[in-house]
């Protein structure tokens, strides 16, 4: 299957805590060319486990949040074809991703996320059974490699190409980096010229110069956003605009609060948590004036109403 053609450059990248449904849709109010789910587990999900399936959090008849991506992590063959065999039939999905770039200390001693990277032959396995048994296009999210003596981008890339992935999104950073240090945007590059399927490139996108500088650089068809986006959504609407028209509206504080607004009401809407709505409000106060004590004062609200005090909307 081809990796659908999207109308944006940007991606939103799947954040564990971050991407509820509400949190979505506002990026892809903003113009974000295609939403992730948080990554889950396939383990769980083969189970059928509740708590797991919540975390998709997408209810196709309720939103038109197409394309839309769920993204997938584990390590036996049967789990992950089971676990993604159960969201292509349940949600429909544009996109069925498989994480093998999660650094997180207790994803690894699962034997998942980055600690694939040096079973090779596992990796085959997974993404060869995967794409043969669904409809939906598969793609894999890899880092650099382990540590800077084992970079394997390149040899990974190339393997699930041959297994039948259909994009690679990279982050150039190793597994023992984490979120630390500088991306080296020059294995996106590498990876872009080994492997004729799309390349999504990942990794200090902070600005809309950043995303149309990765491109020019790397090659790559799309960039993926995180970390900015958990700040200010309105990231995607600025690199659309500095990428076709070569300048963007900066957000002030009036943005900001019409923002929050849209998030409180999609939010309410689709019944997100008051702690995760807390969270989102935290981040999205990032850049106001007297940001710090808005933020000490969310901390401690008890409701909705407390929150519209606090930021006066």
């Amino acid at each position: 299957m081809a990796y659908p053609k999207l109308a944006s450059k940007t991606i939103l990248a799947p954040m564990a805590g971050v991407n509820d449904i509400a949190f979505r849709l506002l990026c892809k109010e903003y113009g974000c060319g295609m939403t992730f789910s948080e990554m889950i587990s396939a383990a769980a999900l083969s189970r059928h486990n509740q708590a797991a399936i919540r975390l998709i959090d997408f209810d196709d008849a309720a939103n038109d949040e197409h394309p839309f991506c769920i993204q997938i992590f584990g390590q036996t063959t049967e789990q992950v074809v089971k676990a993604a065999m159960f969201v292509e039939d349940k949600y429909r999905p544009d996109v069925i991703d498989f994480n093998l770039g999660c650094p997180a200390s207790k994803i690894i001693k699962q034997g998942a996320g980055c600690a694939l990277l040096l079973r090779k032959s596992r990796i085959k396995e997974i993404v060869s059974s995967c794409a043969k048994e669904l409809s939906t296009p598969f793609t894999v999210k890899i880092r650099s490699g382990i540590d800077s003596n084992n970079i394997v981008a390149v040899e990974i890339a190339k393997l699930c190409e041959q297994a039948g992935a259909c994009a690679i999104t990279v982050h150039p950073r190793t597994m023992k980096q984490a979120y630390s240090g500088k991306a080296d945007w020059n294995i996106i590059l590498a990876v872009k010229k080994s492997v004729s399927i799309p390349v999504i490139g990942n990794g200090d996108i902070f600005a809309p110069a950043d995303a149309k500088k990765m491109i020019e650089q790397t090659g790559c068809d799309y960039v993926m956003v995180g970390r900015a986006a958990m700040k200010s959504p309105i990231i995607f609407q600025q690199i659309n605009d500095y990428l076709r028209k070569k300048h963007y509206k900066q957000t002030d504080d009036s943005a900001r609060i019409k923002l929050i607004k849209k998030y409180l009401f999609l939010a309410e809407k689709h019944g997100v948590s008051f702690f995760r709505i807390k969270l989102h409000c935290q981040h999205f106060t990032s850049g106001f004036k007297g940001g710090a004590e808005m933020r000490n004062k969310i901390s401690t609200s008890k409701d909705v109403d407390d929150l519209r005090e606090i930021l006066n909307i």
